[in-house]
C-alpha cells in the first residue's frame, strides 16, 4: 500500500522541542546534529561542587528539551533517537514553536547572561519594544540596580532568568 504524497505544508521546516529523558539533553543533540538536523540547546555556565572541588560545567538552560528544526514529516527521525521522549503538543501531534522564537531566543542570549528560573504563570507581564530582546514578554524582577528579565516559554512550561543592563531595554505594559 503506498502511503500518501505529504503535503507542501508537511515539507516546510519549523522548530519543535523535542522532551529528553533527564541529563540527556548533550547527547541527544549531538546525535541528531549527525543525522543532519538542525538542533539548538542553549547552555549556561555554572559553578558545581564535588568532593571539595569547583568545577564549571555547561548545563541546558532548558532542562528536558533540545529544540529542532525540520519538517514534521521528519518526526521519525527525532523520535527513534534514544533519549527523546516525545514532540512537544497536544493530543499526540507535535506542535511547532512560535515562529521567530527560536531565532529571537539565540540573538538575545548572545548579548545577555542567562540561567533556569523556576516557571512563572502569575505577575504582570511586560513587552520588550527595543534591544536584542525586542519581542519578548516576560516578568520584570530588580537586583542591585541589575534589571532581570523572567522569560517564560508557555508551551515548555519553562522560565528562564536574563540579566540586562537597565538601559538595555525599554518595557511597556
Amino acid at each position: 500500500m503506498l502511503e500518501p504524497k505529504p503535503d507542501a505544508a508537511d515539507q516546510s521546516s519549523r522548530w519543535y522541542a523535542a522532551y529528553t529523558m533527564p541529563r540527556h539533553e548533550k547527547m541527544v543533540a549531538a546525535q541528531l546534529g549527525m543525522r543532519e538536523l538542525e538542533t539548538y540547546l542553549p547552555l549556561y555556565r555554572t559553578v558545581h561542587h564535588w568532593n571539595r572541588r569547583e568545577a564549571e560545567v555547561d548545563l541546558p538552560l532548558f532542562p528536558g528539551y533540545v529544540f529542532v528544526n525540520m519538517p514534521i514529516a521528519h518526526r521519525v527521525r527525532v523520535l527513534e533517537q534514544p533519549g527523546v521522549v516525545r514532540l512537544v503538543g497536544t493530543n499526540g501531534r507535535a506542535i511547532p514553536l512560535p515562529e521567530g522564537e527560536i531565532e529571537r531566543l539565540r540573538s538575545s542570549l548572545a548579548f545577555c547572561k542567562a540561567e533556569p528560573y523556576p516557571f512563572m504563570t502569575a505577575g504582570r507581564k511586560v513587552r520588550i519594544k527595543s534591544g536584542p530582546m525586542a519581542g519578548f514578554e516576560g516578568k520584570i524582577l530588580r537586583r542591585k540596580g541589575k534589571l532581570r528579565l523572567v522569560v517564560s516559554l508557555e508551551m515548555i512550561s519553562c522560565s528562564v532568568v536574563l540579566e540586562l543592563d537597565s538601559g538595555c531595554a525599554q518595557l511597556a505594559n
